[in-house]
C-alpha cells in the first residue's frame, strides 16, 4: 500500500469512551449538567435572585408540569413512536377535573377521578388508532392535538372552568411542601423514578428499548408490539390527565387552552436533548429531567431579564433543531428527502 492510499483512506479517530462511574452517568447526561452549571452561572451573574432558593424552587415547580408530560413523552418516544397531543389531554383533564369538582358538591377526589379516567381512556384510544387503524403516531396525535382542544373548548365554553381556590387538597397540591420542597416536585420526582426503575430493571423495560430499537426482531422474539404501544400510550393519557390536575391546582380553576398550550413542544424538546432518539430504542430518564432543567433555568434566566416571551419559543425550538440534528449525526442517520 502506497502512502497516498494511505492518505486518501483516512480514518476518524475512534470516540474516547468514557470509563468507571462516569460511564455510568453518561456523556449525553455530563454535557446537559454541564450547560445547565453554565447557565446557572450566567444568569446568577447577571441578576443577585437568580440563585436565590426562593427563585430556584419557582424554577422547579414551573417545570413539573412539562417534566412530567417529558417523562412519558421519553417512554413512548423509546418505543418508536411520538406523542403530540399530550398537552391538549392535559388541557381536557384540567377541564374535567375542575368541571366534576363543581358538579360533585366541591369533592376534590372526585375531579381528580375523573380526569385521570378521562386520561386514560384518551391514552388508549390514540393507542388503538395507531396500532389498529394503522395511523402513523405522528399524525394520528396531531389530530388528536386538535380534536381534544376542540373537546376541551366545547364542554367549557372557551373559558375557565369551575374553582378550586378554597379547597384543601388542592391547595395542598398547588403549594403544600414535603421537607422543605413542593408537594409538585416530589409527584414528578416519584413518577421519574417509577418509570426509570421499569425501563431500567424489568423485562417491560427491556422490550420497550427492543421494539423501538427493531420491531421486526422484537416481533419474532414473541414480543406483543401492539400491548406495548398501547400501554405507552395510556401511560401517556393517564400521567397527562395527572399534570392536567395539577395545572387546576396552580391556576385555580380548570384550564382549556392557556395554561397547556405548548406543552407538547416542550416535552419532545426536552426528551429529544436529553438523548432520546426520535426514531426510537434510545433514551432515558435521567437525560431527560436535566433538559427539563436545563429548559426551565434558561426560560426563567430569559424572564427575569426582561426577555419578550416570543424570544423565549425561538430558543425552545431552537433548542430541538440542535438535539435533533446531534441526535441524527450521532445516529449517522440523514434528513428524509436528502441525498445519501
Amino acid at each position: 500500500m502506497t502512502a497516498t492510499t494511505t492518505t486518501s483512506h483516512r480514518t476518524r479517530p475512534a470516540r474516547r469512551r468514557l470509563s468507571g462511574p462516569l460511564a455510568a452517568v453518561g456523556g449525553q447526561n455530563l454535557s446537559l449538567a454541564g450547560g445547565l452549571v453554565v447557565l446557572l452561572a450566567l444568569f446568577g451573574s447577571l441578576n443577585d435572585n437568580y440563585l436565590s432558593w426562593a427563585n430556584i424552587q419557582v424554577i422547579a415547580e414551573a417545570v413539573t408540569i412539562s417534566g412530567l408530560l417529558a417523562v412519558v413523552q421519553t417512554v413512548v418516544i423509546i418505543c418508536g413512536a411520538l406523542d403530540i397531543s399530550v398537552g391538549s389531554q392535559a388541557g381536557l383533564a384540567s377541564v374535567i377535573s375542575a368541571m366534576a369538582f363543581t358538579s360533585s358538591g366541591a369533592n376534590p377526589w372526585a375531579g381528580m377521578a375523573a380526569a385521570i379516567g378521562v386520561g386514560l381512556v384518551i391514552g388508549i384510544l390514540n393507542g388503538v388508532i395507531i396500532v389498529y387503524g394503522r395511523v402513523n403516531p405522528t399524525i394520528a396525535t396531531l389530530a388528536g392535538l386538535a380534536a381534544y382542544k376542540g373537546v376541551a373548548d366545547l364542554v367549557s365554553n372557551g373559558a375557565a372552568q369551575g374553582y378550586v381556590l378554597n379547597d384543601p387538597v388542592f391547595i395542598f397540591l398547588s403549594r403544600g411542601k414535603i421537607a422543605g420542597l413542593p408537594v409538585m416536585v416530589w409527584l414528578l420526582i416519584v413518577v421519574a423514578l417509577g418509570v426509570h426503575l421499569m425501563l431500567k430493571y424489568t423485562d417491560i423495560g427491556r422490550n420497550v428499548f427492543a421494539i423501538g430499537g427493531n420491531d421486526t426482531a422484537a416481533r419474532l422474539a414473541g414480543i406483543n408490539l401492539n400491548k406495548y404501544l398501547i400501554s405507552a400510550y395510556a401511560l401517556a393519557g393517564t400521567v397527562a390527565a395527572v399534570a392536567g390536575i395539577l395545572l387546576t391546582a396552580r391556576t385555580g380553576s380548570g384550564q382549556p387552552v392557556s395554561g397547556s398550550e405548548g406543552l407538547e413542544l416542550q416535552s419532545i424538546t426536552a426528551a429529544a436533548l436529553g438523548g432520546c432518539a426520535l426514531k426510537g430504542g434510545k433514551g432515558g430518564i435521567g437525560g431527560t429531567l436535566l433538559a427539563v432543567a436545563l429548559l426551565g433555568a434558561l426560560q426563567n434566566g430569559l424572564t427575569v431579564q426582561g426577555i419578550n416571551s416570543f424570544w423565549q419559543n425561538v430558543a425552545q425550538g431552537s433548542l430541538l433543531v440542535v438535539a435533533v440534528v446531534i441526535q441524527q449525526r450521532r445516529s449517522g442517520e440523514r434528513a428524509v428527502g436528502l441525498p445519501a
